[in-house]
């Protein structure tokens, strides 16, 4: 009983205040951009050419999947970099050049496979259940009893949704907060919604048998569901897609929405993290997993 609070020490430490550091970062608008004019520095114009044309064309395998550009995690970069600058913008190559640079790497304001893995690295940092699982430490679940369920309007679908009370708690701020802030998402219902919450372990195990994928890119053994810290939220779905979808053509669509733009700068404000190769999946750190 002693071991996962002895973990979460550890990585609170480690950290270095991961909860109040990230909450602290400077938010940028849900959905803006700054002006093209200022965001022009003639020094980095030759490396905005280029993240221009690999924003979409750069072939990789960021997650292990082939893929093809970075447009996908453009907004979590911004975010990362502090700006509302466009990618292709010569004020990002400079930002970018700055983040290299701060990671020991060749400064050149390129994007590309390398100084993407610094930004995976980082964010995955952040997530508390990814660093108790590095040596294969799986968190127990916790007591059902102990879990709050989610109202019928906060779930996508008439799903029952059982949450960890802390997490639904901080949901429902972000939650009014996003409303308030922008228009587009509080005339949406189904906008931030919960289609997946608390997942009993034994369940997610059975469904790992029968489908012979876990431990890949999209479900794992041990999945971060089982704490009652995560939820898939809804944040859009490209036409003849499903809101969990992993098809390139549907995450990056979903990275384009008003509901996705405000988390990815917003989210963190309460406590919340995301897995950034699914748009919909966000994790609560303001707990022990």
């Amino acid at each position: 009983m002693t071991r996962k609070p002895s973990r979460w020490r550890r990585f609170r430490q480690a950290a270095g205040g991961l909860l109040a550091a990230t909450v602290a970062l400077t938010a940028m608008a849900a959905s803006a951009q700054t002006p093209r004019s200022v965001c022009t520095v003639a020094a980095f114009e030759p490396p905005a050419r280029i993240n221009a044309s690999s924003l979409r064309s750069l072939v990789w395998a960021p997650f292990r999947r082939d893929e093809i550009g970075w447009e996908i995690y453009a907004r979590q970069i911004q975010r990362e970099l502090r700006t509302t600058c466009a990618p292709d913008t010569s004020r990002f190559a400079q930002l970018l050049a700055g983040f290299q640079k701060r990671f020991r790497m060749k400064a050149t304001g390129q994007m590309d496979a390398d100084t993407f893995l610094r930004f995976k690295g980082v964010w995955q940092e952040r997530r508390p259940f990814v660093m108790v699982n590095l040596n294969g430490y799986c968190p127990p679940a916790p007591d059902p009893a102990t879990l709050a369920i989610a109202a019928p309007t906060e779930s996508y679908g008439g799903k029952t949704i059982p949450l960890r009370p802390g997490t639904l708690n901080a949901y429902r701020a972000m939650v009014a907060a996003a409303k308030r802030e922008v228009p587009a998402i509080a005339k949406d219902t189904r906008s931030l919604t919960i289609f997946s919450g608390f997942r009993d372990p034994d369940a997610d195990a059975a469904r790992c048998l029968a489908d012979a994928n876990c431990d890949g890119v999209v479900r794992a053994t041990c999945s971060p569901h089982r704490t009652g810290l995560a939820l898939d939220l809804y944040v859009g779905q490209a036409p003849g897609y499903g809101p969990d979808s992993s098809a390139d053509p549907n995450r990056l669509y979903m990275t384009r929405t008003p509901t996705y733009g405000w988390l990815a700068a917003n989210a963190h404000r309460f406590g919340f993290v995301n897995y950034p190769f699914e748009p919909w999946h966000w994790e609560w750190i303001g707990q022990a997993p």
